[in-house]
């Protein structure tokens, strides 16, 4: 049995909580969260989602999301418009006040990526990537499994 310092598990869970913390960090020092940050992103390459279809994304329940958008309106970053279709929806939009905080946000998370990644080569970061990406595979695979078996 591996010793804890090189169990994969434990590494990847450490080094994906250190990466929470620092970006929880740099989103209060610029008076948002991380939660704020990820709802954002998902509204910009989404437009017009509901809270709900963005709750499934973030993997949050839709109240949490609701409180998330509240905060975000507040601050004349998101709007909810009428649902063209369905007058009982409202969609997410983001405002034009909402772009400088997203280019910072790009920004910050460029500058946490290669932090990161510092000092490792580029063919190293594409297997670790590739590798990644088949761990998230199989575990998507695997809860999919279990989900029809329930």
């Amino acid at each position: 049995m591996p010793s804890l310092e090189n169990d994969l598990l434990v590494l990847l869970y450490d080094v994906a909580r250190m990466i929470r913390r620092r970006a929880d960090q740099l989103a209060r020092l610029r008076g948002t969260t991380r939660a704020q940050w990820l709802v954002l992103a998902h509204l910009s390459r989404h437009p017009g989602l509901s809270q709900s279809e963005l709750a499934s994304l973030v993997e949050v329940e839709p109240i949490s999301v609701a409180r998330l958008i509240d905060k975000l309106e507040a601050r004349g970053l998101v709007e909810r418009r009428l649902d063209p279709h369905d007058r009982r929806l409202r969609r997410l939009h983001l405002t034009p006040n909402a772009r400088p905080l997203l280019e910072e946000v790009d920004t910050m998370r460029a500058n946490l990526n290669a932090a990161v990644t510092e000092g490792l080569d580029p063919s190293s970061l594409a297997c670790v990537s590739q590798v990644l990406q088949r761990m998230k595979a199989n575990l998507a695979e695997e809860f999919l499994l279990t989900e029809e078996a329930v």
